[in-house]
This record gives structure tokens, C-alpha cells and sequence, in this order.
């Protein structure tokens, strides 16, 4: 998959998921911008590595954005690519869960996905053109104790990716979602050891999935092989909702 002279912005790329989405596409030729929120260190690490371009930029801030957008936009006089993946959980019983816990997750997560697809859907409108593809969750699928949260934003990434399809389509726009299950990043090493174990026992491939193997559906989703795939849900998820019925 070649995506020579392609301008992709990947959000959330400096670790786990988004830090290997930055990799495939720097291999494969594109110019990358990766977002980052906290750790100036492992962003600059990342950029070094893949030759990519490190932007810090909260998901929360609609003017800094706004402003990365254009940015880039000046730089490069377009955007071919969007992945939305920046994500946060924030797992507690419903009971226990502050306001404060609960609005956090759905901002950072639904709401950024929505500030920054409609920040480049303008230009991609104007070229007749583009990718968008959202990060989604088995947990929006199926459902997780401790994660009413989570699960809830990441189930209104595949509604909101359906209805974003429907209305950009005509437009030349693909958009699509990609919906890991358990892959092995920083973010599942504190699941607790028996709950890891207990959730691979019910994936039947037996193991947790690698950040890479979810990157991969996301550059093949972005590539002109998958040029008449839009408002779909691509699960990545070892066959673990392949046992839910």
C-alpha cells in the first residue's frame, strides 16, 4: 500500500495503537502529523523514529484544532487522511462514577472524533476527497461491567461513523470505523492478571491482539484497495464477539 505524497493526521499517536498507525504510514511513504497530549518525550521519540511531525494538541480544545488543521493545511495544502484514535478510559462501577469521570471520557472520546472530522471535512469537501476512519471499541459492541463510560462513547463512534459515511459519501469521502478487542498497549497491562486470563479464554484465538494488527486494517482501509468499502465496522478482535450471541 503506497501512500506516497498522502498527508495523514493520526490522533493519539504516541503510544499503543496510534503509535503503530503513525508507523505504517511513515513506512509506507506518507507524511504523518500525530497528536499527543502529555508526554513531550514520547511524542518527540515517535516523531524521531518514523519521521513524522509530533503536534500537542488536547482533544478538548475546539480552537487548537481548529488552528492544528489549518496549520497543516498551509503546510501541505491539503489533508488526504484522518484517523480518529485518541481515547481515554476512565473505568468505574456506574455507582461510583463521578460526572466529572463520566463527561471526561465522552468529550475526550465522541466529541474529539467529532471536533476533528469536522476540521477536515472542509478541505476534503473542497478537494472532493478523503479517509476518515474512527478508532472504535468491542466495548461499544458488546458491553463491559466497570465501563458504562467508555463503552457509551465508543458506541456512538459507530453511529456517528455510519451517519458521517451517509452524508460525505456523495462528497467523494470514504469513512469508516475499525472496532479492536483486547490488544496488548499500556492501557490493558493494569487490567488485572485474572481478569486478562478470563478474557482469553473467551477470544478464540486464545491471546491478545498487537497494536499492529489493528494498524494494518487501518492502512488497508485507507488505501485504494478498499476503495468501495465506507460506512463500515471492521472488528479486530482475535473471534472474541464471534462467541456472543
Amino acid at each position: 500500500m503506497d501512500f506516497a505524497d498522502k498527508v495523514v493526521i493520526v490522533t493519539g499517536g504516541s503510544r499503543g495503537i496510534g503509535k503503530a498507525i503513525v508507523a505504517d504510514f511513515s513506512r509506507e511513504g506518507a507524511k504523518v502529523f500525530f497528536t499527543y497530549h502529555k508526554s513531550d518525550e514520547a511524542a518527540q521519540a515517535v516523531a524521531q523514529e518514523y519521521k513524522a511531525t509530533a503536534v500537542k494538541c488536547p482533544q478538548a480544545d475546539w480552537d487548537t484544532v481548529e488552528k492544528t488543521i489549518d496549520s497543516i493545511i498551509v503546510e501541505t495544502g491539503k489533508i488526504d487522511i484522518l484517523v480518529n484514535n485518541a481515547g481515554i478510559k476512565a473505568d468505574k462501577f456506574l455507582m461510583m462514577m463521578s460526572y466529572k469521570e463520566w463527561s471526561k471520557v465522552l468529550d475526550t472520546n465522541i466529541n474529539g472524533a467529532y471536533r476533528w472530522a469536522k476540521a477536515v471535512s472542509r478541505c476534503m469537501i473542497n478537494a472532493k476527497s478523503g479517509v476518515i476512519i474512527n478508532i472504535s471499541s468491542v466495548s461499544g459492541l458488546i458491553g463491559i461491567g466497570g465501563q458504562t463510560n467508555y463503552a457509551a462513547s465508543k458506541g456512538a463512534i459507530l453511529a456517528f461513523n455510519r451517519s458521517l459515511a451517509a452524508e460525505l459519501g456523495q462528497k467523494g469521502i470514504r469513512v469508516n470505523a475499525v472496532v479492536p478487542g483486547f490488544i496488548d498497549t499500556d492501557m490493558t497491562a493494569v487490567v488485572p492478571k485474572q481478569i486478562r486470563r478470563e478474557n482469553k479464554e473467551r477470544i478464540l484465538l486464545k491471546r491478545f491482539g498487537k497494536a499492529e494488527e489493528v494498524a494494518h486494517v487501518v492502512s488497508f482501509l485507507a488505501s485504494e484497495k478498499a476503495s468501495y468499502i465506507t460506512g463500515q465496522a471492521i472488528v479486530v478482535d482475535g473471534g472474541l464477539t464471534g462467541t456472543v450471541a
